[in-house]
């Protein structure tokens, strides 16, 4: 009996665990097929017509009786800005400049999403910051740190490491693209300003369309729509379309299928048991699982300041999430009149981009509000996340 009440309480971690490995698998396959020549368009297209299929049976068998009463312009309007910031321009830049550097580093910007959405939302009004507060002080410690642990990252290499037998795997993946680490590093500071602006357009989107996987599934189909207009104006060469047996099918099928899909369902089962802190306590794994991925596979030297950076913004999301958790435990004991004040600046900024929604590269997970019986929405997944999240 021990033994089977042990295994249910660390279902939850399990099942995060799940999530981080699926998100790091992501990282090192989507990098292999970029390197290799794959289209980035075509790629983003393919992956989120999967991921509408996949979440389309959720949507048609737990919502369809009522969500689509709720369908008006307006809500198309926050569906189409969902799409453009967290899927077309996020996931677009984040894979450029995952193309211009390496999975290691790319996964270390992730990092950088939370404090970027809480420093959006304070400048629009929806987070307030007080300096006397110990949550608020938390909060801005925890911005420093991961704006630090970003400097640090980009600006220190310092001496690098090997793992394994690196020359030989090196000679096995070729790339076609060489690394441009400062164009890399701007697109990946983009793509994560991106994600930011993505979790407040959510939370938008959760008052008027409080739907999760209609509003997943639908994104997802705008955002290939996105793809493949921006795409064939880019490159209208049949070649670069076309599908084949091969690893960049199997990348589709897993970012669809497990990036979107499962994570999105296991994201949202723990967030049911442990609340909307929960996931992102895990967000960090991903990086270590890339990193020594990456350097056995690929080759990759891992950067002490690499290391470093990513120590530091790591100690940066832990504290800002610290005082989030703290701000969210506060408001549990506010009347609802009071509370239902704060809720929107709470609820943007509770979920760092583990983007596994369907709008995020990293596979994170999706915003959530914090009330009991509120919907989850997301729209990948990779992060991510969902992610949510590349």
């Amino acid at each position: 009996m021990g033994v089977h009440k042990l295994f249910n309480a660390s279902r939850p971690v399990l099942a995060m665990l799940v999530v981080q490995v699926i998100a790091a698998g992501l990282q090192i396959l989507s990098k292999v097929i970029i390197d290799q020549g794959t289209f980035i368009f075509a790629l983003m297209t393919y992956r989120h017509l999967v991921a509408a299929l996949c979440v389309a049976p959720f949507a048609f068998f737990f919502e369809r009786s009522n969500a689509y009463k709720l369908l008006s312009t307006k809500v198309l309007f926050w569906l189409f800005l969902s799409a453009f910031t967290g899927i077309t321009t996020a996931m677009g830049l984040y894979y450029y400049g995952l193309r211009d550097t390496t999975a290691t580093y790319a996964t270390n910007f992730l990092n950088l999403i939370p404090v970027l959405t809480f420093v959006i939302s304070s400048i629009l009004g929806m987070e307030k910051v007080s300096l006397k507060s110990r949550v608020g002080k938390l909060k801005i410690m925890g911005a420093f740190l991961g704006v630090g642990g970003a400097l640090i990252t980009c600006l220190y290499k310092g001496k690098g490491f090997h793992i394994g037998h690196h020359v030989v795997v090196q000679q096995q993946h070729v790339a076609v693209y060489k690394a441009h680490w400062g164009r890399g590093t701007l697109l990946l500071l983009g793509s994560c300003f991106s994600y930011a602006t993505w979790f407040v357009v959510q939370v938008k989107l959760l008052k008027v369309f409080p739907y999760k996987y209609l509003a997943t599934m639908l994104t997802c189909i705008i955002a290939c729509i996105h793809s493949t207009l921006i795409g064939l104006f880019l490159e209208t060469d049949k070649a670069a379309w076309k599908l084949g047996w091969d690893l960049q099918l199997l990348t589709i099928l897993y970012s669809g299928a497990l990036a979107t899909a499962a994570t999105f369902c296991l994201v949202a089962w723990a967030v049911s048991i442990k609340g909307p802190t929960f996931p992102p306590m895990f967000n960090p794994l991903p990086l270590v699982f890339v990193a020594i991925l990456e350097a056995i596979v690929l080759g990759e030297e891992i950067k002490v300041g690499n290391i470093l950076g990513a120590v530091v913004m790591v100690a940066g999301l832990y504290c800002f999430l610290w005082g989030k958790a703290k701000e969210m435990k506060e408001l549990s004991h506010l009347p609802k009149a009071a509370a239902a004040v704060t809720v929107e600046a709470a609820t943007a900024t509770s979920q760092p981009a583990r983007l596994h929604s369907a709008a995020v590269v990293p596979s994170a997970s999706p915003t959530h509000q914090h009330h009991n019986n509120a919907p989850i929405s997301g729209a990948d997944v990779e992060q991510g996340f969902i992610k949510r999240n590349p």
